[in-house]
């Protein structure tokens, strides 16, 4: 049995999650050790318990790898485990990475520059036309856009992102056969066959539920370069998806709304938190870039990088300590030597010549 295949075999056992799989594979030397380790090694692993170690001693009552692996390869599909090469970068950075992705099309090096779009399901018409302004013209710039399939701006911005002849990830909240929403099947089809891929953590027959949804909003997270909030109330999915987009340190965007509807509420939440405000698609360009890409080949040119700016004095010493890399207001007064007055009055003034970008929780780095 390959890892791949002991993978796929742990991710059909009840009970057992990526954070316990990657709590075992740290103890043994691979996951076909984990399936055939003795039950009492088992039990002794913390946080292992004697039910989970049970299950795992007997795992092929509770699954069947040889069945989930002859339908994959008849639906035409992809599986990935975070020992392969093709497994995105972004998601091994993650504590709790997916153990195994199953991908319906095609994933490409150009996808590590993707930019998740999420809110609504019950999207207004302001929302709509928000929504596809910016993913066609993100997509339309190069960037790859994410989003979870869901009704509402979801749907939105893959099918914008598709109409821009840009590429799309659909990351989903049940297995593969077993699309959800339905009416998006035909949607699916469409990214999967020349516009991306639809991807999923789950095995191929899971139904969709309140727990899976969830899981997927932090694989999305995770996977982006950046996020862009275009509309949703306070409480929402979306706001889940953003707050976890901060904490793994990308960059949160969210377009404001009329101050009365509360479909706008989160947005203004985010942005009062710290999240840019954004009211057009060149603000996240000329933030994060431009790509072109060649017919010939699938390489990313950046058109966007300029020469180093001349600057002296205290804009000097400051911008030189700042990389494209996040860095507290602490950080950088320990490592100008300046006064915290004039760091905090030069981060403004680099900010303005737009060559600092701030982020959430005073922390900067170069544009």
């Amino acid at each position: 049995m390959t890892d791949t295949e002991a993978l796929v075999a742990l991710n059909l056992l009840p009970r057992i999650g990526p954070v316990r799989v990657q709590k075992l594979l740290d103890h043994f030397s691979s996951p076909s050790a984990v399936l055939g380790a003795p039950i009492d090694v088992l039990r002794r692993i913390n946080n292992i318990g004697e039910e989970t170690a049970a299950i795992l001693h007997r795992w092929q009552d509770h699954c069947d790898v040889s069945k989930e692996l002859a339908e994959v390869k008849s639906r035409g599909l992809t599986l990935l485990s975070k020992f392969d090469e093709g497994y995105p970068a972004p998601l091994r950075e993650v504590y709790d990475a997916p153990n195994v992705l199953y991908v319906w099309g095609q994933l490409e090096e150009r996808d590590k520059h993707s930019i998740a779009v999420v809110g609504s399901r019950r999207s207004t018409m302001y929302g709509t036309q928000a929504t596809k302004k910016f993913s066609y013209q993100l997509a339309h710039a190069g960037y790859t856009i994410i989003s979870g399939l869901a009704r509402g701006i979801d749907t939105t911005a893959h099918e914008a992102a598709v109409a821009a002849g840009g590429r799309t990830i659909a990351v989903i909240g049940s297995g593969l056969a077993k699309i959800y929403p339905p009416e998006n099947m035909a949607l699916a089809e469409k990214i999967a066959t020349g516009h991306g891929a639809i991807v999923s953590e789950f095995p191929l027959h899971t139904e969709p539920d309140k727990q899976t949804f969830p899981q997927r909003n932090r694989i999305v997270a995770a996977w982006c370069r950046a996020l862009l909030v275009t509309e949703c109330p306070a409480w929402s999915g979306a706001m889940i998806t953003a707050n976890l987009a901060s904490e793994y340190g990308k960059s949160v965007y969210a377009i404001p709304g009329p101050i009365d509807k509360p479909t706008s509420a989160g947005c203004h939440q985010l942005i009062r938190d710290g999240a840019t405000l954004v009211a057009d698609p060149a603000h996240i360009i000329d933030d994060l870039g431009v790509f072109s890409f060649g017919k010939s080949t699938m390489n990313i040119v950046e058109e966007s990088q300029q020469e180093m700016p001349l600057l002296g004095g205290d804009e000097a010493a400051v911008y030189h300590v700042l990389s494209s890399e996040e860095m507290s207001v602490d950080r950088i007064i320990s490592q100008t030597g300046l006064p915290p007055a004039t760091v905090t009055a030069t981060l403004l003034k680099l900010e303005m010549r737009r060559l600092v970008k701030a982020l959430p929780g005073f922390r900067f780095c170069r544009r």
